[in-house]
């Protein structure tokens, strides 16, 4: 029994033994401390779907007629009101791609960008009122974060531009136990889902069309194949001392 359990130690020992190239991000031998390397990364900006979630403030010179636009008060939006409010207050775009504002009526908006549909509602909105200011920002873009990292979740990005390090970072990192060359990108597209594996320790990354988050993303960390072994090594550690233990009181009281 003792050979075993110093057999199961030594093994455990040699599974849990982590190497460099296993946990460093986007390893790359080229990459110089005093020049930086310039990578070439392809960003395109969301287009609007259905279900989206826009605010639209509306401000001018006569504050009356800025209200009836305004569902939440400008004074209390972007950054101030909690997430969930903001999401309740704002314009969901419909089935059909549109939104529905006040005198103004409906506006096809999904296809255009964020910027693209405030230029839409500023067109719009210019029949009823001079010289008016519309913003227009996307407060449904979230992505849910899983698996083996510090804090799982979901988690709201306040910037079109997100890539997939900061989404990793709002979950506290990766585990020191997690797949980095393995994680797992769940994204939403009109035709669907679509699934695709990302490798964190390849400097390419940051030339994946993927390195920039979008809207509903799901993120999923699997655990190391060596981390999974050396959790039941742990469990049969954990029993074959339970089995030893019983096996010697056995033993005591027998004689």
């Amino acid at each position: 029994m003792r050979s075993i359990c110093y057999f199961l130690l030594l093994l455990l020992v040699t599974t849990s033994c982590l190497t460099k190239k296993e946990i460093v991000y986007m390893q790359n031998s080229n990459l110089k401390e005093q020049t930086p390397t310039a990578f070439n990364t392809p960003y395109s900006s969301y287009k609007l779907q259905a279900n989206d979630v826009l605010s639209i403030k509306v401000l001018s010179v006569d504050p009356e007629m800025s209200e009836l636009f305004n569902i939440v008060n400008p004074s209390s939006a972007f950054g101030v009101s909690d997430p969930g409010s903001m999401y309740l207050s704002g314009y969901s775009i419909d089935n059909e791609g549109s939104i529905n504002l006040p005198t103004v009526g409906k506006l096809q908006v999904a296809g255009m960008t964020t910027t693209q549909a405030q230029d839409l509602i500023q067109r719009g909105l210019s029949r009823y009122i001079n010289d008016a200011t519309v913003v227009v920002k996307m407060i449904s873009f979230k992505i849910s974060v899983l698996g083996d990292v510090s804090r799982p979740g979901y988690f709201y990005i306040y910037s079109e531009r997100a890539n997939l390090l900061e989404g990793l970072g709002m979950a506290g990192d990766l585990t020191r136990g997690a797949n980095r060359q393995n994680v797992k990108l769940i994204r939403q597209t009109p035709e669907g889902n679509e699934v695709v594996l990302l490798d964190l320790t390849d400097p390419n990354l940051v030339q994946s069309k993927y390195y920039y988050l979008k809207p509903n993303d799901v993120l999923y960390v699997e655990p190391r194949q060596t981390q999974l072994k050396r959790d039941n090594l742990v469990i049969v550690s954990a029993v074959l001392g339970v089995v030893s233990t019983a096996a010697l009181l056995v033993n005591f009281f027998v004689k």
